[in-house]
């Protein structure tokens, strides 16, 4: 039976109280969570979801990682340092590696194509994608002439008053994202980089001139007549706010900001399904359409910049948070399972959301893989666990921390499930224990596993989710499993798409 609030015990009043205490599990605190979720009206008649909830064992190991941060939380790490110096120092030599093939073999060019050595523009003249959207990376890696090769060639050469059609979504985090990131990381002195940020923010603004404010995915360099929009991805238009925000702070043109708030005045007010929303809108009516919900591709960064809205307004504008939580609410209610053999906790998606009856379909993109950082940054608000009194710890926080190291742990089989030890575009898992309808080759190494990969899958692009969500989880929770396993992660990069010409490349399988 779940417990009443009532009978919640006192909290405990400092860090050194809940040591003495360390074992405790709040379970009555997590059981009227249950409960008001369970209370909830189901989005669905005839879906009653995945109830996944977390276990005491997973609550006892957080009680476990939350203590091992505060008892360490004044302990020196001398000896960690220098091993990770020395590792800190290779990372900086791939990514002069990769630099330098870049600039010998198309340097200036949008795209860089290793295994042919060319280069390839998105217009005519170029739009400086490629190093726009690794600038800042050269600075916090400390190449330093690496970096003004870029910057100069940014500020002396680009211009982005050229014809030509380019991605809204695309050009946005990574020309736009890549300008005032680099802005940032140099101090927020180099007028020149703020300049062509706001050239090529008031160029992509003439997208959001459609009667809702929804953008079309495509954005014109020269604008020219009305915007217009039929459906556009629920990810790419939630996905351009802390951009324009950002941009708008630090020109002083509000507008940017009205602009992609008008786009979440739309997100929020449209109707979802306890939280969650379908991979479409449809830009005049602004609605959500699509029979489909997931955290993958065209679903995933809505989510995440709901919370990241709120962290970067200093928490003051609790609607963006208070539309995270209630999503993720969805998200374990509906969406959140656990494999039967290897017991892999993932992320499914909702096929038919618009009928009495969806489906959940055991796919999961490696795109998800976002999600576990998310969870934690949400949890903690950013925050170390070594640096808070467990007690600010709410139900609800330490249930996305335990979903956090859960979910990790899945995108880590991801990878090391397979024989080159790197992640597939796509997964699929395991549905009952015997299940024969796969082909023995799909399961990869494990006879028994669950981690299922198709044919037209099987390509890796060496996307970043999971190494930014097992960075995330090692800042915020100390553990150095994460960090151990990021660099196993980078070896593998290392040895299968590191090319002996210089650079590296996505692989086909």
């Amino acid at each position: 039976m779940l417990a009443s609030r009532a009978l919640l015990p006192r909290p405990v009043s400092d860090v050194e109280s809940w040591l003495r205490d360390a074992d405790h599990i709040p379970t009555v605190d997590y059981n009227w969570l249950l409960l008001q979720r369970s209370d909830r009206e189901p989005a669905w008649p005839h879906y009653k979801g995945t109830k996944w909830l977390t276990t005491t064992k997973q609550q006892q190991e957080l009680n476990q990682v939350i203590k091992t941060a505060l008892l360490r939380r004044n302990e020196s790490t001398t000896h960690t340092n220098e091993l990770w110096t020395e590792r800190r120092l290779r990372v900086k030599t791939a990514t002069k590696y990769a630099w330098d093939a870049y600039v010998r073999d198309a340097f200036g060019s949008d795209e860089y194509h290793p295994l042919s050595r060319r280069g390839e523009n998105l217009t005519q003249a170029g739009v400086g994608y490629f190093i726009a959207d690794v600038l800042d990376t050269l600075l916090l890696t400390g190449l330093e002439d690496e970096y003004k090769q870029g910057r100069d060639f940014l500020v002396g050469t680009l211009t982005f008053d050229q014809p030509g059609v380019v991605s809204l979504f695309e050009t946005t985090i990574r020309v736009l994202g890549g300008l005032l990131s680099a802005y940032h990381w140099s101090g927020e002195t180099d007028a020149e980089l703020l300049r062509l940020a706001d050239e090529l923010g008031g160029r992509l603004a003439w997208s959001f001139g459609t009667k809702t404010g929804i953008p079309p995915e495509s954005a014109q360099l020269r604008p020219s007549g009305k915007p217009f929009a039929r459906t556009s991805s629920t990810a790419e238009i939630g996905t351009l706010q802390l951009e324009f925000r950002y941009l708008a702070k630090l020109t002083g043109k509000q507008q940017y900001r009205k602009y992609v708030d008008r786009i979440m005045d739309v997100m929020l007010n449209a109707p979802k399904y306890d939280g969650l929303a379908p991979i479409y809108m449809d830009a005049s009516r602004g609605v959500f359409v699509g029979d489909e919900i997931r955290l993958g591709s065209r679903g995933d960064s809505y989510y995440e910049y709901l919370l990241k809205q709120w962290l970067q307004t200093r928490q003051t504008e609790s609607r963006f948070r208070s539309e995270y939580d209630v999503a993720m609410e969805g998200v374990k209610k509906y969406l959140v399972t656990q494999s039967p053999n290897q017991k892999l906790t993932y992320v499914g998606e909702l096929h038919y959301a618009t009928s009495d009856t969806p489906m959940l379909h055991p796919k999961m993109d490696h795109l998800v893989c976002f999600l576990a950082g998310n969870l934690a940054l949400g949890a903690t608000k950013g925050l170390a666990l070594s640096g808070i009194p467990p007690t600010q710890l709410s139900a609800r926080d330490r249930e996305d921390l335990i979903l956090a190291r859960e979910l990790a742990e899945t995108c880590v089989h991801m990878y090391f499930d397979t024989k080159t030890g790197l992640s597939p575009e796509l997964v699929y898992f395991r549905q009952s224990g015997k299940q024969a309808q796969y082909n023995k080759d799909d399961q990869l190494v494990l006879p028994e596993g669950d981690i299922l990969v198709k044919n037209g899958d099987r390509h890796s692009l060496l996307r970043p989710e999971t190494v930014e969500s097992l960075f995330v989880l090692w800042r915020i929770t100390g553990e150095e499993k994460w960090r151990e396993y990021g660099w196993r992660i980078f070896g593998t990069i290392e040895k299968w798409a590191k090319l002996s010409a210089g650079g590296f490349t996505s692989l086909l399988d």
